[in-house]
């Protein structure tokens, strides 16, 4: 019997150890964002939130993807998408996994999103005076006259 609990453990264990991104990086990263000028506040699509800027949102699950929108006030708030993409260290996992023959592991870590990196991420964005004065008439080119017309 306790050979059979053993070899069952092992078993586990084994195919616990193919999914080599979610053991090696997990389902969640950390979130950066930065604004120049600093001090804005960060709100995401997901429910998440940060402030002042430079801030982290902690445990950012890596295969959602969203809108993060950074405010100040006197600013115009910008809104940029996040995606959620297979890149660097994900790229990595799932070499790991191949390299140990994890078709198991590869699953684990493509369903859960362990291979996910959020992009951009530094977000870093530059806000705007919500006062800026628009273009003037003077300030734009000429445009040529029409076809046929003198």
């Amino acid at each position: 019997m306790k050979s059979v609990i053993g070899a069952a453990s092992a078993t586990a264990l084994l195919l616990s150890l193919g999914a080599c991104a979610t053991v090696v990086r997990g389902t969640t990263t950390d979130f950066k964002v930065a604004s120049t000028p600093p001090g804005a506040s960060v709100t995401t699509s997901t429910g998440f939130s940060c402030s002042p800027t430079p801030c982290v949102i902690r445990k950012m699950i890596r295969k959602e993807a969203f809108d993060a929108t950074v405010t100040l006030a006197g600013y115009k708030p910008v809104t940029r998408h996040v995606q959620s993409l297979v890149e660097g260290g994900g790229a990595a996992g799932a070499v790991g996994n191949v390299m140990i023959g994890g078709v198991i592991g590869i699953a684990v870590d493509a369903s859960d999103g362990a291979m996910d990196d959020l992009v951009p991420n530094p977000l870093e964005v530059t806000l705007e005076p919500a006062n800026a004065p628009a273009p003037t008439a003077a300030a734009q080119p000429a445009s040529p006259p029409a076809a046929g017309t003198k």
